[in-house]
């Protein structure tokens, strides 16, 4: 993952606000004092208005700490006040900001003036998540000097799994070589660092994950390393490593699927060759060749799912979709929401597709899935404030309070619905033009 696009360098618009982020992100120190002079701004007047400039959520101190601008950071802290913690765009700090720099002093500044190292932003990604999930190994390893916990977690993955997610090998090393947990588990069974290796396509981050004793069948997730490697088509030098570090090819999916039957129904011959001989005979293949289980991976394919397969590949996805919704990726996420459903629809799982529409822009999808979940779970707050909440993006304010009144009534103290509410109704009572 390179660091994020909201560091990119702020476009030029013509305004003093403009070109005050642009001198931080460029490091400027000479203009940035010249265009607060030019502006009569000065120590204890309107510094604060100047700390509170953003553009897309990313302050002044955001764009000097995540160039490492060391200097300009120390102004901005000590002259003007600058908070190294104040949250910005998905609740990243300049702290954190700073670990993608790589620039080690710049982060010790940071740490040395209150960098908080357990703060996490939306992604559940403190200081040293960013720094490894970016790759940036001196500052890794400097946060890993001061005592930071190497599997620190706040509920969505520790560094090494951020690591794996991003192909970062060499924090991922760090990370181990500090023995980081390389079996730890995300969302009940819908991740794991190695799981990630595979995914993201890291042959070494995978290598160095075995070495250290991940578990190469990935005990704990909900479909093997091996499993996810054969249904996917296109990791071939994946299998072979997977079964060359061990991996048993007779662990079925929830469905009852060998590897060797998903790449035999993708006619990957190569990869059925491989895993042939250590597959047992499936007792009901009776030609147990290569031709054999590719002839009998179609037929069984043409059988429909009875309904505990269906409930079990529900549950599945929806742990997958859950995983990939927590790491803000909801058009990846609506759509295994829409293989869990096309499996029996539930209200659950039209509210989580509601809610990833509605983050993604479509209100009239967002609305049509909270309609469906309300309709499966009439007397459920959370139906009734999808509504609201699509209605709200949609500027129905009237149908929204409706809604929001709806799951008020169900869940009465709810601060979250109260306060969307009270929103509708500021937004209904005003004029049109001014909504």
């Amino acid at each position: 993952m390179a660091a994020p696009f909201v560091y990119c360098r702020p476009t030029d618009d013509g305004t003093s606000e403009s070109a005050l982020l642009r001198a931080a992100f460029d490091g400027n120190l000479g203009r940035l004092k010249g265009i607060l002079k030019s502006l009569g701004i000065e120590k204890g007047k309107t510094q604060y208005a100047v700390l509170a400039l953003n553009k897309h959520g990313i302050g002044m101190l955001h764009a000097v700490a995540c160039q490492g601008h060391l200097n300009v950071c120390k102004f901005l802290v000590e002259e003007l006040g600058g908070d190294v913690n104040i949250a910005g765009k998905e609740d990243i700090t300049p702290f954190m900001a700073a670990a993608e720099s790589g620039d080690v002093p710049t982060v010790q500044y940071f740490l040395d003036h209150g960098g908080d190292v357990t703060k996490a932003d939306v992604r559940g990604c403190t200081v040293l998540h960013h720094a490894a999930g970016t790759g940036c190994c001196k500052v890794t390893e400097f946060l890993l000097s001061k005592g930071i916990p190497v599997d620190i977690d706040c509920g969505l993955g520790t560094p090494l799994f951020h690591a794996a997610n991003n192909g970062k090998d060499k924090t991922l090393k760090i990370l181990l070589d500090h023995k980081a947990d390389p079996n730890v588990i995300i969302n009940n069974g819908a991740g794991s660092p190695l799981m990630s290796s595979l995914i993201y396509r890291s042959l070494k981050c995978m290598k160095l994950l075995i070495k250290a004793g991940a578990d190469v069948n990935g005990k704990g997730t909900v479909v093997t390393p091996l499993m996810l490697a054969a249904s996917q088509g296109g990791y071939t030098n994946f299998i072979q490593f997977l079964l060359k570090a061990g991996a048993n090819p007779n662990i079925p999916d929830d469905l009852g699927w060998l590897p060797i039957e998903h790449a035999a129904l993708r006619d990957c011959r190569e990869e059925v060759e491989m895993l042939f001989p250590l597959t047992s005979p499936i007792p009901n293949v009776p030609n147990w060749s290569v031709n054999g289980i590719i002839a009998h991976a179609k037929v069984k394919n043409t059988k429909p799912m009875d309904q505990h397969q269906k409930e079990s590949r529900k549950v599945v996805l929806k742990a997958q979709a859950d995983l990939v919704f927590k790491q803000k990726n909801y058009a990846a996420a609506a759509k295994i929401y829409d293989l869990a459903i096309a499996h029996g629809p539930t209200a659950v799982l039209y509210a989580n597709r509601s809610i990833c529409r509605l983050l993604m822009g479509d209100g009239e999808g967002a609305l049509s899935d909270a309609y469906r979940c309300r309709m499966m779970r009439p007397n459920w707050a959370k139906a009734c404030y999808r509504q609201g909440a699509a209605h709200m993006l949609l500027k129905e304010y009237k149908h929204a309070c409706d809604a929001l009144m709806d799951a008020q009534k169900l869940d009465s103290g709810n601060v979250e619905i109260e306060r969307e509410l009270r929103k509708a109704r500021e937004l209904m009572a005003k004029p049109p033009d001014e909504q």
